[in-house]
């Protein structure tokens, strides 16, 4: 249990760096309105990213029931943890400078912040692994699509600017998160 707290630390710092600059760059938004042209798609990304990270700490909690920790695992956890921050701080830059706008920004950054997410949704089908059997049977059938539709919708939006294509995966990523969490936690399921 020691190790597992250990851990849990650690992580938890790396993510909440991740929150800080989600909560910092809304912040910003809020304080300079109409400076910056915002992107709807762009805010939905940050919204479920917001949603990605409290029930990334929450659902990091089943580690508690891994028997036999490694310092292979505890890499990999950070791994993961590391990628979110990036995720994060692919949607709030430091400045907008050059870019007119979220939305011109978002496009000309697309491949990196979606080469995240997809390496995101394999980092977690790990993640689950770790956890063991008993936790990977909980998860569900609709864990297991969710994944795949992510990840394969990734590669899409790597590859294409349309608006629509875009505003269409954010609203299903949205959408399937919260009835994962619905499922999760709130239904006898």
């Amino acid at each position: 249990m020691e190790k597992f707290t250990h851990v849990r630390i650690v992580m938890g710092m790396i993510v909440s760096l991740g929150l800080t600059h989600m909560l910092k760059g809304l912040s910003s938004t809020i304080q300079h309105p109409g400076t910056i042209r915002i992107y709807p798609v762009h805010m939905a990304w940050v919204a479920s990213m917001v949603l990605y990270i409290l029930h990334f700490w929450w659902w990091e909690f089943s580690l508690r029931e891994i028997a036999q920790w490694t310092f292979g695992i505890y890499l990999y956890l950070l791994f993961y943890a590391f990628i979110i921050y990036l995720l994060c701080s692919m949607l709030f830059p430091d400045s907008l400078k050059g870019y007119d706008g979220y939305e011109d920004y978002f496009m000309s950054r697309r491949v990196w912040f979606f080469g995240l997410l997809f390496a995101v949704s394999l980092v977690d089908v790990g993640d689950s692994v770790i956890k063991g059997e008993v936790h990977l049977s909980r998860l569900g059938d609709l864990y297991w699509l969710r994944t795949a539709v992510v990840a394969i919708s990734c590669l899409v939006a790597i590859r294409t600017r349309n608006r629509l294509f875009h505003t269409g995966f954010v609203a299903l990523n949205l959408a399937a998160q919260v009835l994962l969490i619905v499922k999760s936690y709130w239904s006898d399921a």
